[in-house]
């Protein structure tokens, strides 16, 4: 798994930093979170392929997040796409994202489905899940996780040999085959550890403070926050359904994830230090996310 940051302003776009837009490699396909203005172009930038894209989750319908749509769905049929593409959103995503299918003169070449969904909604899709939560924000919005299914546990090596288990019977074993050792059959549960979770990355999307996205976020490989303002402008940010990035950290702290990723930051903000110190005194592991950066999630 990989997350590619396409865009990380607030609100609009800037000299620095594009419109929110985040690439998730799962391995099999790629996740689109969000579709600000610009993602198109900010794909050619990056490592990653808007070719690759099946499915887009959308938090909500304000222009930041979701005006790049179109763009990206007809470059999609200019690039001779064939694949179905997958639209997930808030309630009101099938009438949006129809509004915007419907601007300009292009014609759809593959099929698109839009899918809306509640809070607390499940989609059940090939190797992994996504969980949906309440946001707070002025319009229906959603936040996101992304989950994969269990993974097995760990090859114990040492418990193998003690069982003489040598040479290739070692790759048999990881393989899911089992193995003769003289009259003993050694099957593959005997040498390997417990089951493990999944990885798992939470998208907050826009959204003051949430009790709904703290419980989402429980134990998360990653959480993507929105931190629009430093701390001082916190109480005109939470009235607008934003956060501060002591809130994201407070929020991160309280969910116990292991990393944290603060994004979304008002144009106000040049340099992005302050607003990393100060969500590290609640979260140590908090890192600003900054447009195009690559970051490997590692299997736990």
């Amino acid at each position: 798994m990989r997350l590619t940051f396409l865009g990380t302003a607030g609100s609009w776009p800037t000299k620095e930093r594009s419109a929110s837009a985040i690439a998730l490699d799962a391995e099999k396909e790629l996740i689109l979170l969000d579709c600000g203005e610009g993602t198109q172009r900010q794909f050619f930038q990056s490592s990653a392929s808007f070719m690759r894209v099946r499915r887009v989750f959308l938090t909500h319908f304000h222009g930041d997040h979701f005006l790049g749509l179109p763009g990206l769905i007809q470059s999609m049929c200019l690039n001779n796409r064939t694949e179905p593409l997958d639209i997930y959103g808030p309630p009101d995503a099938e009438e949006m994202v129809g509004r915007a299918l419907r601007m300009g003169y292009f014609t759809l070449r593959f099929p698109v489905t839009v899918h809306a969904l509640s809070p607390g909604a499940t989609v059940e899709l090939d190797g992994y899940s996504v969980r949906t939560a309440a946001a707070i924000h002025p319009v229906p919005s959603l936040a996101y996780r992304v989950e994969e299914g269990p993974k097995r546990g760990r090859f114990d090596g040492e418990k193998a040999r003690s069982l003489g288990i040598h040479g290739r019977d070692f790759a048999k074993l990881e393989a899911g085959e089992a193995v003769r050792v003289g009259s003993t059959v050694v099957n593959p549960s005997d040498v390997m550890g417990p089951p493990r979770s999944g990885r798992s990355v939470v998208y907050s999307g826009d959204t003051a403070p949430s009790e709904e996205v703290r419980r989402l976020s429980h134990r998360a490989t990653v959480l993507i926050h929105e931190a629009t303002v430093s701390q001082e402008l916190e109480a005109q940010a939470n009235e607008w359904g934003h956060s501060s990035a002591r809130q994201a950290a407070e929020i991160a702290n309280a969910a116990e994830v292991a990393t944290l990723f603060l994004t979304h930051f008002s144009a106000r903000y040049k340099e992005l230090e302050g607003l990393e110190s100060e969500a590290r005194i609640l979260f140590p592991g908090s890192q600003v996310a900054r447009d195009l950066l690559d970051h490997p999630i590692l299997q736990p």
